[in-house]
């Protein structure tokens, strides 16, 4: 048998940071001629590489990394420390590292971001692995960075199970052949089924948590 493993996201998954996120885009749009609302965000911006959205949504940004690096870090400057986890999410890291399983954070948020938002939630600590969107050859929606965390733990896609909440998200994981769990922060379980989720969950105190580590029983750390 193989590795074991949990991969998760961040934003949306591990804690609800998408409010800040939300309101540096507007203050950063709002110039350019884009207004940024909640529908617009979770719809064009929301589990996408920035670089992505700057290219379907502002074509002549003449430095569209130097805007990235700009929102990223006045995201980080507004970050509180501490900040709220998803309800569960320590006491199921906990859990899931005294089971033996080997956990990930797979991400499309720039490494120093997610560096920041593991530090402020005090979940560090739990991972062996952090791979960040912009560092494999293809984001989210593709399958690479979750496919890179499975080759930095030595885990096999068919042992593996990804935490996600976003389209884009849900999309990578489920590409991946990781079994695939939808976060309901966001959309609904009918929506994180059509877009290829196995089951959803509220958050990380729900009990239909109890079916995915009976569904890794078995499996050596």
């Amino acid at each position: 048998m193989g590795k074991a493993a949990l991969l998760f996201d961040l934003d949306g998954t591990m804690l609800v940071s998408d409010p800040i996120h939300m309101e540096v885009f507007a203050e950063l749009l709002a110039p350019r001629g884009l207004t940024v609302d909640e529908d617009f965000y979770m719809s064009h911006i929301h589990g996408r590489l920035n670089v992505d959205f700057f290219a379907e949504f502002l074509p002549g940004e003449p430095d569209p990394v130097a805007l990235s690096d700009h929102k990223e870090a006045e995201f980080r400057r507004r970050l509180p420390r501490p900040y709220p986890s998803m309800p569960g999410v320590i006491d199921f890291l906990s859990r899931a590292r005294d089971a033996g399983l080997h956990l990930a954070v797979v991400t499309n948020a720039q490494r120093a971001n997610a560096e920041a938002m593991l530090e402020a939630i005090g979940a560090r600590a739990y991972f062996e692995v952090v791979v960040s969107g912009e560092e494999t050859p293809r984001g989210k929606p593709h399958p690479d960075p979750y496919l890179e965390a499975m080759a930095l733990l030595g885990a096999a896609p068919g042992d593996c199970v990804a935490f996600e909440d976003s389209p884009s998200g849900i999309r990578s994981a489920h590409a991946s052949g990781a079994m695939t769990v939808g976060l309901r922060s966001s959309l609904d379980d009918a929506a994180l089924r059509a877009l290829g989720a196995d089951m959803s969950i509220q958050d990380f105190t729900d009990p239909a948590l109890d079916k995915m580590f009976q569904r890794l029983k078995g499996v050596t750390a």
